[in-house]
Formats: structure tokens, sequence, C-alpha cells
């Protein structure tokens, strides 16, 4: 008969601890952002897909197709492509692949960048129901961005 007591008692004891939780958490402000009428701030280290660096007085992409970023990429989801127009000292990129699905965000790409070609963008909210939404043509971004 004394564990029915001891069970009523502990089981009464844990219910009122877990009121009192509960009782001392609904007076706390509350921290849950509003998502679509309120938009986060991204802090400076967030590390987004990667998109090419445009020269400040051309527009034109910093890449010059030297390829280490598609050498040192794991998950092999770059893919890129370039010419060396007539009269030209260097390459220039004509397409810039990026395949988000296999992307791991590791960054080797954008440290082997040598020529400071490519970043990390700041786009977070990336949602879609079909894979091709999710392979960038980051050439053509480049271009809309400017």
């Amino acid at each position: 008969m004394s564990g029915y007591y001891r069970d009523l008692f502990g089981g009464s004891w844990s219910l009122l601890v877990g009121l009192g939780i509960t009782i001392k958490n609904m007076f706390v402000p509350i921290v849950t952002e509003q998502y679509p009428h309120f938009v986060p701030v991204m802090t400076p280290r967030f590390r987004g897909h990667i998109e090419l660096v445009g020269d400040e007085e051309t527009g034109e992409p910093k890449c010059v197709v030297c390829g280490m970023c598609q050498k040192a990429c794991p998950s092999g989801c770059i893919k890129l492509a370039g010419e060396k127009p007539e009269g030209a000292k260097k390459k220039v990129v004509t397409s810039y692949i990026l395949d988000f699905t296999r992307c791991s965000l590791c960054g080797q790409c954008v440290e082997s960048c040598n020529f400071g070609a490519i970043t990390f963008s700041k786009d977070y909210n990336l949602a879609s129901t079909d894979k091709n939404d999710f392979i960038f043509d980051l050439k053509k971004r480049l271009e809309e961005k400017s």
C-alpha cells in the first residue's frame, strides 16, 4: 500500500513541477518571428549558394575560366565553360552552371578561386517542388542583377 501512495505523491509532484514551468513561461516574451510578414536579418557569415562576382567597371564576371572551382568541388556540382575571344588576353566565361541539389555548401570552390570571382550569396528562401529550379545559370543571374 505504501508504493501506491509514493506513486500518487510522485505523480502529483511532477504534475505541479510541469505546471509551474508552463505558467512561468506564459509570461516570457515571444521570440518567434512571423516569417512572411517580417524578413529575418541574415548574419554576415551566412553561406547560401555560390554566385559570380562582377567587375565593378564592366559588370562582366571576374571569372577567367581557370577551372579551379570545378576541380575543388567534392560534389561535382559546378559545370564551367568559356572561350578566348580574338584579341583578348584572357578567357571569358560563357556558361557557369551550379547544380544546387548536389552542393554541400562546403566552400571549397570559393576558397580555391584565386581571382575572387565567386562568393556566397545571401539567398535563403529557396523552395520549390521542381528539381530543375535549383540548377542555376550563374552567368545569367549576374546579368539579370546588373
